[in-house]
């Protein structure tokens, strides 16, 4: 059983059961592609490569046959579960039933854990081929930009924002129909702040800074997350990315259910599972913005 449900106890004279600060559920899933499968496996995209059309030089030519390259992206399940128990005792104790917060609580970490997923797929090896056997790395010499560009060191700026623009410009990715988005920490938020064209309306056409926090810039949407990685040398690793670019699958979208546990003396079980996956789609459509923070 949860030990920690004594502190809810009607002594601490409290009315509601308040969540400690955590991120609440999924920040990422609105911004990457989603569909639902079964099986051990889901083919996320078929991939067909460009063509170059041949020039036609002669009346009544052969028909040219070009080959078109076909490639697949796969997305694999995890599992994730969570539960704690409610003794009856407790409950006749506490101001409230705790069950349906506890709930709560639970499906919160299993949104966080699609983030995990979406956030390791960014910068992981993605499964491509016939069958998902095969490995494709992330391409770090052309889908990165460094945390020295400029001069030296340093956090986020507007430069690195126009760096991976480029990139995915540069990559035909479509930027007028493929919504783009940057994830960061509070930290790299905050350089931002420190940035003039990013807070000035002298370079903007419409306000960016509403009541202190910058929504988007430079045709990015910003999203905050405390939840990205750092890497050997100590800088965190920031995503950039088009909608399509990522892709996450769900076998079983976040359910929750409270029973009665006879095994454990009546006690009430609040269990939570979910299994899902995630992807990175395509290549081009991602790029890593390193950012320090010493």
């Amino acid at each position: 059983m949860s030990f920690e449900v004594s502190t809810a106890f009607v002594q601490q004279y409290k009315t509601n059961v308040e969540m400690l600060l955590q991120q609440r559920g999924s920040k990422l899933r609105r911004a990457v592609m989603s569909d639902s499968y079964t099986g051990k496996a889901g083919k996320a995209v078929e991939q067909i490569g460009p063509v170059t059309a041949q020039k036609r030089t002669t009346r009544h030519a052969d028909t040219p046959l070009i080959s078109t390259p076909h490639d697949a992206r796969w997305v694999f399940p995890t599992d994730y579960e969570w539960a704690d128990l409610v003794d009856d005792q407790d409950k006749l104790k506490m101001l409230i039933d705790p069950t349906s917060s506890y709930a709560m609580n639970g499906a919160m970490a299993l949104g966080r854990a699609i983030d995990d997923e979406i956030v390791q797929a960014a910068f992981g090896d993605a499964k491509t081929g016939e069958d998902g056997t095969q490995v494709t790395p992330f391409d770090t010499a052309g889908q990165q930009v460094p945390a020295d560009i400029g001069s030296g060191d340093s956090g986020m700026t507007v430069e690195k924002l126009r760096a991976a623009k480029q990139i995915l410009m540069a990559n035909e990715v479509d930027v007028d129909n493929d919504p783009l988005f940057v994830a960061m920490t509070a930290r790299q938020h905050d350089d931002l702040l420190s940035e003039t064209q990013a807070v000035s309306l002298d370079y903007n056409t419409k306000p960016v800074l509403v009541e202190g926090r910058i929504t988007g810039f430079f045709g990015f949407s910003f999203i905050h997350t405390e939840r990205l990685g750092i890497d050997g040398s100590g800088h965190r690793r920031l995503i950039a990315w088009a909608k399509s670019g990522l892709h996450l699958g769900v076998w079983n979208d976040i359910a929750t259910r409270i029973g009665e546990r006879a095994d454990k003396s009546h006690a009430t079980q609040v269990y939570v599972k979910g299994t899902f996956g995630a992807t990175r789609v395509e290549e081009g459509k991602v790029v890593e913005v390193l950012c320090a923070e010493a």
